[in-house]
């Protein structure tokens, strides 16, 4: 074997990352160049020569961190992004150093043992059936994919149609049945399952964005056949959740006038479902446990390094036939399920590595507090933003905040709202993200890194007063 002195570029690595880390609090949040700039100081052709690895890292950084976002900075509110926990970061590295493809038990013991124990604290943290088979996924895309292919073919199933075998070919009509708020990766998933994302049947929400239960009650009962119902906990806007107890009886009482269980209950749970590991707001996702599947992302809320989405579904066996894997080549289980039962991918990294590192270094009690404070500086931010000039505070619910402006004698409140958001952008004191909500362009402070604290809720007032001063 030839030999490897690893040392020299993990030290170059080191250096460039402390450095990086340490400067989170002094950077402008907003990346000062934009992907075309960075591509274009990126060697253009192919070299023929290489570099020494040290090198390559240090040319690495240096064309990239002007493109690079604060996103550790507790001034980052944009799309709903964690920060990243120490033990997480720590943890990924490891991941990185192990290379080990966290798919086959018997190939790959440790990573699959420490997926299964973090998957297992992952059930215990959220309250969910502890049969439940956990996979981790690149984000709430990939869970939302892998969730629906087995709950697509469980409810066709019923129907005696195997979609293993057969496909789509000749496979009765499935309903989708979403709130008129529902997150756009859903749709996108629905295209992935060859169900169509126009056919889904979209049920009225309210003014805070929730599925109104007696329009879905309605729906259900003037359906027939295979039926997939998605509730959303945390609307991805405004941080409204369905009101999943009145969900899950209307769901119960249309199954009990089948003749076949052909209904499946998922619920979107990308960041909000992750209130019921905290204190204070668990109650918004109560009945959550009665579903058959749920999503959620631990890169947003459980503050652990990207990419790591959730996929959790109730009954192992529905998943493992829908997506699972077998060949000749393949070993087969060991004691514990192998993750390529779990997840879409064949190769993947130990994603679940950080998320058992971030829970054993936090504990219940340091993530349900890690919750709860998020919660806190957003209404925080709301309060502030409710007493300053010309802004109005249109929704505010656990972590997320969405803002607008009056308008002027000269603009709209949407024109308004727009060169706001612009100015803040640019100033670079934070970074929300843009966003329309009911109707009317708005921007959206999502309070989702475990570094936020009062000092950044002050900082992002001032930032935003400012813009809208100058734009009076």
């Amino acid at each position: 074997m030839l030999d490897a002195d690893f040392n020299p570029a993990l030290d170059v690595a080191n250096e460039l990352a402390q450095s990086w880390l340490a400067g989170t609090g002094d950077r402008p949040v907003t990346a000062p160049a934009d992907a075309a700039s960075v591509l274009a100081s990126l060697p253009a052709d192919l070299p023929v020569v290489g570099l020494d690895p040290g090198e390559v890292l240090r040319e690495l950084a240096a064309c990239a961190e002007p493109g690079l976002a604060g996103t550790g900075s507790g001034r980052y509110l944009a799309l709903v992004t964690g920060g990243v926990l120490p033990s997480a970061l720590g943890a990924d590295w490891l991941v990185s150093a192990w290379d080990q493809n966290a798919s086959f038990g018997e190939l790959y013991p440790a990573a699959v043992a420490i997926e299964h124990a973090a998957g297992r604290w992952v059930l215990q943290l959220l309250d969910l059936p502890a049969e439940s088979a956990v996979g981790f996924t690149t984000g709430a895309q990939g869970a939302n994919t892998a969730t629906l292919l087995a709950a697509r073919n469980a409810v066709l199933t019923a129907h005696g149609h195997d979609v293993e075998a057969r496909g789509l070919q000749g496979a009765p009509r499935v309903n989708v049945v979403v709130g008129d708020e529902q997150h756009s990766t859903v749709f996108r998933s629905l295209r992935f399952a060859g169900l169509g994302a126009d056919n889904a049947i979209r049920i009225p929400t309210d003014e805070r964005g929730r599925m109104v239960p007696s329009a879905l009650a309605a729906a259900l009962e003037a359906i027939d056949g295979a039926t997939i119902v998605y509730a959303q906990a945390g609307n991805v806007n405004g941080g409204g959740f369905d009101p999943i107890s009145e969900i899950a009886d209307i769901i119960d009482a249309h199954r009990a006038r089948r003749d076949r269980d052909d209904t499946w209950f998922h619920i979107d749970g990308a960041f909000g479902l992750w209130v019921r590991a905290g204190h204070r707001h668990s109650g918004l996702a109560a009945g959550s446990e009665r579903a058959d599947s749920w999503t959620c992302d631990a890169h947003k809320w459980l503050n652990v390094p990207y990419d790591c989405g959730i996929s959790i579904v109730r009954s192992p066996e529905v998943l493992a036939r829908a997506i699972g894997l077998q060949a000749a080549y393949l070993p087969p289980p060991g004691g514990i399920p192998n993750p390529v039962d779990l997840v879409p991918e064949a190769s993947r990294r130990a994603r679940g590595v950080p998320i058992w590192a971030a829970i054993r270094a936090l504990g219940r009690d340091g993530v349900a507090d890690m919750i709860d404070r998020t919660c806190d500086r957003a209404a925080e931010l709301a309060g502030r933003l409710r007493h300053s000039n010309d802004v109005m505070v249109r929704a505010a619910e656990i972590n997320q905040v969405i803002i607008g402006c009056n308008a002027t004698a000269a603009r709209s409140a949407d024109e308004r709202t727009k060169e706001v958001f612009a100015a803040v952008v640019a100033e670079g004191v934070c970074h929300p993200s843009s966003t329309v909500w009911k109707g009317e362009f708005g921007i959206r402070l999502s309070v989702s890194n475990w570094r936020t604290d009062t000092d950044d809720v002050e900082a992002i007032v001032g930032s935003i007063e400012r813009a809208v001063a100058a734009s009076a």
